[in-house]
């Protein structure tokens, strides 16, 4: 039983969409770090000195007074709803350019297929071996 297991697992592990996204979820977590750095240390900055020399990580309300004060950052979430901004527009571009690509391929496969024809009856495609229309089953 645990064989089995074991063996499924691995079929499911070796499948190429499978290892696809494990890549992509380790580039994302390393490009989600490159933007939050981008937000932190290079776009915060010159907006907080436009404000007012205002260091937005340093924005927070104190709940508590003492030693340990319980704070809301709402600071720090200003850097982070930044940070998800920038990756979902880069996320949103690199999804567009990856359909237009796609886009491309198929119209390109498109116009090489040659197994393929129109039917006279319906216009559908049909493959070009055809002699009945498996659309609107005209004969051909």
């Amino acid at each position: 039983m645990i064989k089995d297991f074991i063996s499924e697992f691995k079929k499911l592990a070796m499948r190429g969409n499978v290892i696809d996204m494990a890549i992509g979820i380790i580039i994302g977590a390393s490009f989600g770090k490159i933007v939050d750095s981008l937000v932190k240390d290079i776009l915060m900055p010159p907006i907080g000195l436009i404000l007012g020399k205002v260091d937005f990580s340093d924005l927070k309300i104190a709940l508590t007074s003492g030693e340990n004060p319980v704070t809301i950052n709402y600071g720090l979430f200003i850097n982070s709803l930044i940070s998800f901004v920038i990756v979902a527009f880069a996320v949103f571009i690199l999804i567009k350019g990856i359909n237009k690509f796609q886009e491309k391929i198929i119209k390109a496969e498109k116009t090489e297929s040659k197994d393929v024809k129109e039917c006279p009856y319906c216009c559908s495609e049909i493959p070009a071996k055809a002699i009945k229309c498996p659309h609107c089953t005209s004969d051909l």
